[in-house]
């Protein structure tokens, strides 16, 4: 007969284990709630079922604890989870509703990074386990919330144009703030001149360098993203295959030919992590660089710190604070304007907010540069 030697797990993973089965207790407490709050009989009864298998999660952590001489006690819920409820409460299940499906999402990161480290046992069997069932947990809820796609995955991105537009608009208004607090202080034109060419070169290469440094943690969110997704179609082959059918159906393709589809191409994991990536993640072929990211708001930053200080290259005294204002303020509304594309508010709106802004900042610049020269 072979011995069989047991090896105890490393502190790291059973302080992993006691957070999940605290996280599980927390979300069959939060579940019980939408429950109660739930007006619709069915959503309310599915409500209770996944209350009753996160009690099951929590009951499988807290005998591979005891087992490794840790006792947990009752599961009860964090003040975390308690404030959540009183939130939903107030406020509407539809927020308990997004925090969950966060929370799912996070869960199965949480148990695929855990199986991933932990060592051949009951403790990296049971996260394989808890992955699965809490990605469908996770998809369950998405689609009562309405939303598609895997929540435990996040991409995003910026753009040429917002990077044009987010640059502009900072180089602007840091620089009309300089300038007008330098003004206020009442120097000589040629130190108006200098300070705002200075803080023209000082804030494109701190903007430049926010862009290269944003695009590359966003490059490197990518690479982890794809990483995870091919971790999952090793892993849950079938999770992923109910994911691809779902959306092929979404796209009018007939159910039967949408699950054959999913399950031809789940059997090739090169294609499957290509189609994956493209209809789940919507992460397609990069075609910029951190570095052109960089450069691109750097530039968009000086041209928008240049502004300010263009009349002053031409000219001097009152004729140059004139135009400098007046350009400044009529750009501060049309960068305002071009905001509009992204937060979805009106033009006028838009350029009213940022016009007001840009007024604000040369008040508070011209003050506080007066009360310098004052005390000095």
């Amino acid at each position: 007969m072979v011995p069989v030697f047991y090896v105890m797990p490393s502190q790291h993973e059973t302080s992993a284990w006691r957070e999940h089965w605290a996280d599980e207790a927390d979300a069959a407490f939060l579940y019980r709630e939408l429950a109660a709050a739930e007006p619709v009989a069915s959503r309310a009864e599915l409500y209770r079922k996944l209350a009753d298998v996160e009690d099951r999660h929590t009951a499988i952590w807290q005998r591979l604890l005891a087992e490794s001489g840790i006792e947990t006690g009752p599961a009860r819920p964090s003040s975390r989870a308690k404030l959540m409820a009183w939130a939903a409460r107030r406020f509407g299940t539809g927020l308990l509703t997004r925090m969950l499906l966060r929370e799912e999402g996070k869960e199965v990161q949480g148990y695929l990074v855990l199986h991933r480290d932990s060592e051949p046992g009951a403790g990296k069997d049971a996260a394989l386990t808890l992955a699965r069932e809490s990605a469908h947990h996770a998809e369950t809820l998405g689609e009562m919330a309405g939303r598609k796609g895997e929540p435990w995955h996040r991409a995003e991105s910026g753009g040429f144009l917002r990077n044009v537009v987010y640059g502009f608009n900072d180089g602007l208004t840091a620089n009309f703030g300089l300038v007008a607090g330098v003004i206020g202080a009442s120097v000589a034109p040629h130190v108006v001149l200098v300070s705002g060419v200075a803080g023209m070169f000082a804030d494109a290469l701190s903007m430049g360098a926010s862009g290269y440094l944003a695009a590359k943690s966003e490059r490197e969110v990518y690479e982890n993203e794809i990483a995870m997704e091919s971790e999952e179609i090793r892993l849950m082959p079938e999770v992923e295959a109910d994911e691809l059918a779902l959306i092929y159906e979404s796209k009018g393709i007939a159910p039967d030919e949408a699950r054959r589809r999913a399950d031809q191409i789940i059997k090739d994991p090169a294609r499957a992590l290509d189609e994956s990536v493209r209809e789940e993640l919507g992460i397609g072929e990069q075609r910029s660089t951190p570095m052109n990211e960089g450069l691109v708001t750097g530039t968009a930053t000086a041209v928008g710190a240049l502004i300010p200080v263009a009349p002053f290259l031409v000219s001097s005294g009152a004729p140059a604070i004139a135009a400098s204002f007046a350009l400044s303020m009529l750009s501060h509304f049309g960068v305002g304007a071009a905001r509009s594309v992204f937060t979805g508010r009106t033009i006028i709106k838009s350029g009213m907010d940022m016009f007001l802004v840009g007024l604000g900042v040369a008040a508070l610049g011209y003050a506080v540069g007066d009360l310098i020269a004052r005390a000095l």
